[in-house]
């Protein structure tokens, strides 16, 4: 059945549960104010008192974080509850409200000039959330970030307010840009994916899904009546992008592996034959890291009749499209195929510190989104006005560092330690899978939620996953995995819970080691 998105989220109720634990934080200095008017905020601060920090204060000191609260269900378990003997789906629990962790922003009292005090607080909170980072950091497996990287060649930059506005080809009044860095990166990646220079036009932009978001709106400008088509597991900014320009959206099934079903394709095509199609193909899905074969969406669409003047393809490439071009015999993503747009993250195997992408499309689409800007003396078809200039300088470095030699090696290592963790968690008798050309191993999701915010792993329905990038080493995953095997052994024989779930439906029956598929 086709869904016809208008814009706006449905309306969803969470169950918000109080935090259970956690230090608190360090005490705001005095003067602390609601929000209200000025006046209001003037009036009630006392600039005559001056109240001092105890004398035992260290602004040096830093306290350890620890793992942040769980939010804990009426069951004590992170799955699914039983009542009258049904099984009631599981609920989406938040973690704490901020508003009581945060770090809040006062007046300043009037000596503080001279006292210092304010400057020793925060160089305290600083200190401390330096130090809860690196402790994060140890435990960071879950999502696809590669926080294996050094930047001090670029702090000298940091004191310059950087900003690439409107188009990057044409440079504005703004004169502080780094375009010519950002053109840069953009002929690197139009290189990769094999487009000419004089044939391409794309830009960096803020996060991976705003590359989305501009891909599928070239091909709703492209086609204004076209049908986006896009797998269940496709990454949800694709549906928020159908909500947003209010598009009619066809979910089509997947494969066990998480892969398009180019059947159910074939059959949700058939449909509506009269109308433009508009794909997203899935160069590493969110949560099992599948690749679409991008070949067999093309010959569907062509056995359909879809001429290639009436199909527009945008390639999700957050994460893999940057791995795949250095995988042997792995399925190529090239502007020589039929397809319109291809974005990727900058900040997840590229391993830039800040959000960011790239997104890359063909020269003859991006008239329809371009518009003069007077104000700018330039043209602008990007989803954001301001863009963040320093994100091109990081990218540009790193892509001069590595070259495309240095990112092969990366590449095999990570799909060498992922089959590594797969083999730990199998011979320990842990359900899990790994798709072929991936990097992303799925298992059993853990029953303590305490362990999966430790190691910040990234769950759905009875699986989580691990996303092997080039910064987790063999040690790091023996300590995962060694960690996860004392816990179940507490988990499955205190009685509490009888035997690992099966997840035979979300992984298939080859990769379940429950008591039925052993």
């Amino acid at each position: 059945m086709i869904e016809s998105f208008l814009f706006g989220f449905p309306r969803t109720t969470f169950t918000k549960q109080p935090s259970t634990s956690g230090s608190a934080s360090p005490p705001p200095p005095p003067s602390k104010q609601m929000a209200g008017s000025i006046d209001m905020m003037l009036r009630d601060l006392n600039l005559e008192k001056v109240e001092s920090l105890p004398e035992d204060f260290d602004p040096t000191t830093v306290i350890k974080d620890p793992v942040p609260p769980i939010a804990h269900d009426s069951s004590g378990l992170n799955g699914g509850h039983s009542v009258n003997g049904k099984e009631k789906p599981r609920e989406i629990v938040l973690g704490r409200n901020v508003h009581t962790s945060c770090h809040e922003v006062t007046e300043p009292d009037a000596d503080d000039d001279v006292t210092g005090e304010r400057e020793a607080y925060m160089a305290s909170v600083l200190a401390r959330y330096r130090k809860s980072l690196l402790e994060r950091t140890k435990h960071h497996l879950g999502y696809p970030y590669n926080l294996d990287f050094d930047y001090g060649a670029l702090s000298q930059l940091q004191h310059f307010s950087i900003n690439n506005l409107g188009d990057p080809f044409i440079e504005s009044n703004y004169g502080v840009h780094s375009r010519q860095f950002e053109v840069g990166v953009l002929d690197w990646f139009a290189r990769l994916w094999e487009l000419e220079k004089n044939e391409y036009w794309g830009y960096i932009t803020n996060c991976g899904t705003e590359g989305n978001l501009h891909g599928i709106l070239v091909g709703r400008e492209v086609f204004p009546d076209g049908i986006l088509y896009a797998s269940h597991e496709s990454h949800y900014s694709i549906f928020k992008a159908a909500r947003m320009y209010r598009m009619d959206c066809e979910k089509v099934n997947t494969l066990i592996s998480g892969e398009i079903d180019c059947e159910d394709f074939k059959a949700k095509l058939r449909l509506h034959k009269d109308k433009p199609a508009i794909i997203n193909v899935n160069i590493g899905t969110t949560v099992k890291g599948a690749v679409d074969d991008l070949d067999l969406v093309i010959k569907t669409l062509e056995e359909i009749g879809f001429t290639h003047d009436r199909f527009y393809i945008h390639c999700d490439g957050a994460l893999f499209g940057l791995m795949m071009p250095f995988v042997k015999l792995a399925p190529k993503v090239s502007f020589k195929k039929p397809i319109g747009s291809v974005s990727v993250s900058g900040h997840k195997f590229v391993g830039c510190p800040m959000p960011c992408g790239v997104q890359i499309t063909r020269l003859e689409h991006i008239n329809a989104l371009s518009r003069n800007v007077e104000y700018l003396a330039s043209r602008d078809a990007t989803i954001m006005g301001s863009r963040n200039g320093h994100a091109p300088l990081f990218l540009w470095y790193t892509l001069n560092r590595k070259g495309y030699r240095g990112f092969q090696k990366e590449v095999q290592k990570c799909l060498r330690n992922a089959h590594y963790l797969k083999g730990r968690l199998t011979s320990a008798g842990i359900g899990a899978m790994l798709n072929e050309l991936s990097s992303t191993v799925v298992f059993e999701r853990p029953q303590d939620e305490e362990f999966t915010r430790k190691w910040q792993l990234a769950c759905q329905g009875n699986i989580a996953h691990v996303v092997v990038m080039p910064n987790i080493t063999i040690d790091k995953l023996d300590d995962f995995v060694n960690e996860l095997i004392e816990k179940r052994a507490v988990w499955y024989e205190t009685g509490k819970l009888q035997s690992p779930p099966c997840i035979a439906s979300e992984l298939g029956n080859s990769n379940c080691l429950c008591v039925l598929h052993k």
